[in-house]
């Protein structure tokens, strides 16, 4: 897989993982936890990549 198809990957995650998260009511469930320990994880990834996620991030945490 070339950067490229990661970063594009990432970032398909990244979009996705936020509307889960917008989604749910519960903030101190154990998924919504899970949820953020990924989005902070693509976070560091696609920042380290040179992506600007700053229009990306929904979720602003």
């Amino acid at each position: 897989m070339t950067e490229k198809e990661v970063i594009q990957k990432s970032i398909e995650e990244f979009s996705r993982l936020q509307k889960y998260m917008i989604l749910t009511d519960d903030k101190d469930s154990p998924a919504y936890k899970e949820m953020y320990e990924r989005y902070i994880d693509l976070k560091t990834i696609l920042t380290a990549s040179g992506v600007n996620v700053t229009e990306l991030d929904r979720v602003k945490a």
